[in-house]
């Protein structure tokens, strides 16, 4: 297994500057963001574009992927991840738009694997965004395994403040989500970006997750969680999270990593743990965000060999 990092918490570097800094502090690969470029963030820790893959080509492709290898690094996924359900069918068109841009640039980069989110229109029920996720998504996955490449969709509820509330923007937070979208798209090109922080929060068993899932976990993001216990008191489970849980790097939250490292290995993951900075503790200046990683970094590497 390899140690990764999720570029988009490096906004204002380039793609070459967090490859320097990867390959010198330990990290083996990188899961690079590709949001549309000139985009701006829509959210917290959104629209970084360390590739335009709209103008990518085979040349500049490969020039990308000769450098890093000489740096040591491994192009572990490609990043997107926008909301392709979203009640505004502008933006769900271009979400799968981009989506398609971001499938043939890992193609031309070698990279089997594109980490994006199923996507939810937070105002409606679970049954009838999977009628909407039945009717889109098929064609969508159909595209990439067309193209040789897999879609990992995150497990991330995407419900931490109120203008995501009711439902959280993402289908894809538990296990009978998961039998449920893989029900619809059987495709052996379709599984799952696991992120173990997001389970934390919902009382999910873990480990049992990635023994039950284990052959559709394609990618995986190091992430931590604190649940914060006087906001859990104040505002309850009811409120879905919001108030009460906290995202941590590795090793300043509640997941065990052991346990989580012992679960992947029987299953046979043998891939990327690319660590996925959102830790507000940690930002606000790019020494910060290094530190975080360093941190996170010093947590996992006894478990990645």
């Amino acid at each position: 297994m390899k140690l990764g990092l999720l570029t988009a918490a490096f906004p204002t570097l380039t793609l070459d500057e967090v490859a320097d800094w990867a390959s010198s502090n330990g990290f083996e690969a990188i899961e690079i963001a590709v949001w549309p470029t000139g985009a701006g963030a829509s959210r917290r820790y959104a629209g970084t574009a360390h590739i335009d893959v709209e103008s990518l080509d085979a040349s500049s492709a490969q020039r990308i992927v000769d450098d890093l290898a000489e740096k040591g690094l491994s192009i572990s996924a490609l990043a997107y991840y926008p909301n392709p359900l979203s009640a505004d069918e502008t933006e769900a068109a271009a979400a799968f738009e981009h989506l398609k841009a971001v499938v043939r640039a890992a193609k031309l980069l070698g990279v089997s694997t594109v980490g994006t989110f199923a996507g939810r229109e937070k105002g409606t029920s679970l049954d009838e965004n999977f009628d909407r996720f039945a009717a889109v998504w098929p064609e969508m996955v159909h595209y990439a395994g067309d193209h040789g490449i897999r879609i990992a969709i995150e497990n991330c509820p995407m419900i931490f403040s109120g203008d995501e509330w009711p439902g959280g923007t993402n289908i894809a937070f538990s296990p009978a989500n998961w039998r449920r979208m893989f029900e619809i798209i059987p495709d052996e090109n379709f599984g799952l970006n696991f992120d173990p922080s997001h389970l934390v929060w919902q009382f999910i068993d873990i480990p049992r997750a990635v023994h039950e899932f284990g052959d559709r976990i394609f990618h995986v993001h190091a992430k931590d969680l604190e649940i914060r216990r006087d906001g859990l008191y104040d505002h309850g489970i009811m409120s879905a999270g919001v108030g009460w849980q906290v995202p941590r790097l590795c090793g300043l939250g509640e997941v065990d990593w052991g346990a989580f490292f012992g679960a992947l290995y029987a299953v046979g993951y043998d891939h990327v743990a690319s660590v996925e900075h959102e830790d507000r503790a940690f930002e606000g200046s790019v020494e910060l965000v290094q530190r975080g990683f360093r941190i996170a970094r010093d947590t996992l590497r006894p478990f990645v060999h």
